[in-house]
Formats: C-alpha cells, structure tokens, sequence
C-alpha cells in the first residue's frame, strides 16, 4: 500500500520526507539527504514502464496512474512516496484510489511565503510571473516528451494546479488524512513531528521511542539539510534557466518571511485571490 506525503511545491514536503526517512530507515552514520532516498518521488518515469510509450498523451499517462499504482503494491508492503500532484480525476481515470492508498501526510505553507521559494526555485523573472504560476489551475511541472528523454526523472509530467487547488483536491482524500502546516514544523518542531509519528505509529502499528523522534528531528533539521546539500549536493537542486548551474534547493527556510520579503502589492493579490482557504487554515485572521 501507498503512503503518500503530498504538497504544493516549496511547501515543506522535502523535510517532511527527510523527517520520515530518518525516522523508519535512518542509521545516524548516513546524511539526511542519503536517507532521503528511500522515499521516492511519484510519477516517475520509472513507474509507467511497460504501460506507457507516449509520455507526450497525459490522457495515456491518467488512464495508467492506477495501473502503475498496482504494480509498486505487488509486494503488498507499506511504501512511501512524495507528490506534488493534485488528487484528480481525468475523465474516469483516478490519480489514485483507497485500495492503491493507505493515507496521506498532507503539508501545506502560507502561499505568501510559498511564492518566494516557487520565484527561486523555477528562475521566475519577478513576484509577477510566480503569482501567475501558483494562480495557475493547469500548471504542470515537468515536460511532455514522446522520446522520454528525460534530465532527471522529476521531470516527469505532474499536474500541480494553483495553491489553492491542490489543497482542496487533498481534502477529498477521507482515508487516514493527517493535514501539517509548515509553519508549526518551525514554531513547534517537537509537538508537531510528535504528531507526524503518533499518526505513522498507529496507522503502521509501529513503536517508536522518544530518542529515535528526536534523533530523526536533529538529522533532518533544515539546517542539516542545507549543511549535507553543500557538502555532497543533492541530486533534486533547481537548474538556473539563464547559466544552467544547479541553483540551492535548502534556500531561505525558515528565514523565508514574507513580512520582510514579499512587496506589499503581491501580497493584496495573493490574500484576495486565496482568501477563502487562507482563512480556513488561518493563514488570515
């Protein structure tokens, strides 16, 4: 069965996942980002193999996101992945289905500091061009490409809508959801990652103990992160589009404040244009 750990992009997902995989399969000689291999990205082309030819037909690719699904479940063991991609349906096709699925650790980010990651991380010329990317309900990441010739497997197509699209899709998933605000990663690491391991240990039927929490909390911290990436690199760092040179992935983190950073023009457009989840999640009072 899949566990998903699910996000709109520059949202958290990567220490989440770095937190997971320290906990369930960390050994304290290994950096963060080794153990972070053990949870993998979905889609990738590597899941679709045998089932898809043209990668340029995303109506294919829909039609084959259970299939795929079916085959990583062959073992019938727990499996983690991280996604970007939005919970849809594609004419009958399911992103993905409870018999595929066990539940989702489903993080989410106040969008005013989430647009400032999405301008670093995919080279946005200005605020004005990564407002139009996470208002966009189309948006995909990666690239549609019949040879499947690909850089890197993350760039496999993945429907991201806008930010406010993928948290409502998400809320639809009804089966063991547990829903974490990055924020409170930041103001109550302790509580908050404690929360994270009561929901695994539950669902999994796990005994985890207070010194392993703690251990995999330190080796995943963001700034161990950023430590291990500029020692060793990590494979997922953003390209630069104009000099082509991997850019940072662990950029400003917890320092990334939009009531410092962001003009205030962009932030009247954000919190008009996402103001009915802004509230619900209490982003705005």
């Amino acid at each position: 069965m899949i566990f998903w750990l699910a996000s709109y992009p520059k949202s958290g997902n990567t220490w989440l996942r770095a937190f997971v995989a320290s906990l369930l399969y960390g050994s304290n000689n290994k950096e963060a980002l080794e153990n972070i291999k053990n949870i993998r990205s979905y889609p990738l082309t590597s899941n679709f193999e045998n089932l898809v030819t043209d990668f340029k037909d995303f109506k294919i690719i829909s039609e084959n996101w259970i299939n795929s699904q079916r085959v990583i479940n062959l073992n019938k063991k727990i499996k983690f992945f991280k996604t970007h991609h939005i919970l849809c349906k594609i004419n009958q096709s399911s992103f993905t289905n409870y018999e595929s699925s066990i539940g989702v650790i489903n993080i989410v980010r106040d969008p005013r500091n989430v647009i400032t990651s999405v301008k670093h991380h995919y080279s946005c010329k200005n605020y004005d061009e990564a407002f139009e990317f996470i208002c966009n309900e189309k948006k995909f990441l990666g690239k549609f490409d019949s040879k499947n010739n690909y850089e890197r497997e993350t760039q496999f197509p993945t429907l991201i809508s806008s930010w406010n699209n993928h948290y409502n899709t998400w809320k639809n998933f009804k089966r063991n959801r547990l829903l974490i605000k990055y924020e409170n990663l930041i103001d109550n690491p302790e509580k908050t990652f404690g929360t994270i391991t009561k929901f695994l240990c539950k669902l999994l039927n796990l005994k985890i103990n207070k010194h392993r929490i703690n251990e995999a909390i330190k080796y995943s911290s963001f700034d161990k992160l950023k430590e291990d990436e500029k020692k060793n690199g990590f494979v997922e760092a953003p390209v630069d589009h104009k000099t082509k040179n991997k850019k940072q992935f662990f950029y400003l983190g917890p320092k990334n404040n939009w009531k410092e950073l962001l003009p205030n023009e962009i932030k009247q457009k954000i919190e008009k244009r996402f103001e009915k989840e802004m509230r619900e999640l209490g982003y705005l009072n």
